[in-house]
């Protein structure tokens, strides 16, 4: 008998000569887009949910992304703001700038006037008329250091290094707001992580729930193909195919509904970024990102038909006459 379903299964499944892995997988896929077809209505509502689950992650993945890039602009883009005594001249502020141009961890440094920052402070503050009322100008001469790029491991260390000069009044650097950036993008980029392994998850638990509906309905279908000398491979297979499709297909969906959500944010976010740093723009996934996506996807609709199929057939063989 086994020999019989042996050569019954060489007829039906694979056929004889060369190319019939190549056949087998042919006819597994045309199986697979039959069955998407067959069932319209369950098979939009799995698309559904597991594109959901997998344009969350998407969408967060994509933000932080953008946040990261954003947070190194600003660091490429600070500054170290020196205030020099009150006392101190034009001539010795020059001559402090010349000297720290020279310091190999310095690229440049502008000079700023007390008559230049009045002025400018006049422009950003609703006082400027009492500001007219003043005897004088009470404002420092100010340089602005921009640390080398690249050569300033530790910005904080070169402020502390200004801050010791002679004449110096005080260095504005504000190092805790840039750690606790860095530590929000550490969280973020771990929650992110965490998120896309419990949705992947939901999404092999979801296509693993609609093969196994699929094969309660086949029962008797795959009874009759078990007989007929089917083995697990041929059974498997088009499930296997048909796990696949659902997660390409979820995933492009996903993707159209990030380039969807990007295009309607795209306009206001880049009013608001280009307030702190006006060369940033905006970046959506690139097409290796796609191709990633889809490959992942693709990979646990895989899985979960795998883990539905193969629950199935070692729970349900049928018995040898």
């Amino acid at each position: 008998m086994s020999a019989n379903r042996s050569a019954a299964r060489r007829d039906v499944y694979t056929g004889a000569g060369v190319g019939a892995w190549g056949r087998s997988h042919r006819r597994a896929f045309a199986d697979a887009i039959a069955r998407l077809r067959a069932a319209k209505l369950a098979t939009a509502a799995t698309l559904a949910v597991f594109a959901l689950a997998l344009l969350l992650p998407l969408l967060l993945g994509l933000f932080l992304s953008n946040a990261m890039r954003f947070a190194g602009t600003l660091d490429a883009a600070r500054e170290l703001s020196v205030f020099l005594d009150a006392g101190v001249d034009g001539d010795r502020a020059r001559q402090l700038a010349d000297s720290w141009t020279a310091r190999p961890d310095v690229e440049s440094v502008a000079l700023r006037s007390p008559d230049e920052g009045l002025a400018e402070f006049k422009q950003m503050s609703d006082l400027a008329g009492a500001l007219d009322l003043l005897d004088g100008n009470p404002l420092p001469w100010v340089l602005v250091v921009t640390p080398e790029n690249g050569g300033v491991r530790d910005p904080a260390a070169l402020a502390a290094a200004l801050e010791s000069e002679a004449d110096v009044d005080s260095v504005q650097y504000d190092a805790a707001w840039r750690a606790r950036l860095d530590a929000w993008l550490a969280l973020g980029r771990r929650a992110v992580l965490l998120l896309g392994l419990l949705l992947a998850a939901g999404a092999v638990l979801v296509v693993g729930n609609t093969v196994r509906l699929d094969l309660a309905t086949r029962r008797d279908e795959i009874a009759l193909l078990q007989q007929l000398g089917a083995d697990d491979a041929d059974i498997r297979r088009p499930l296997l195919h048909f796990g696949a499709l659902l997660g390409a297909m979820a995933s492009a969906l996903a993707l159209v509904g990030v380039f969807a959500i990007g295009g309607l944010l795209r306009a206001p976010l880049a009013e608001l970024v280009a307030t702190y740093a006006g060369g940033f723009a905006l970046a959506g996934p690139r097409a290796i990102d796609a191709g990633v996506v889809l490959a992942t996807a693709a990979a646990l609709g895989w899985l979960g038909a795998r883990v539905a199929a193969g629950h199935y057939l070692r729970t349900s063989r049928p018995a040898e006459p």
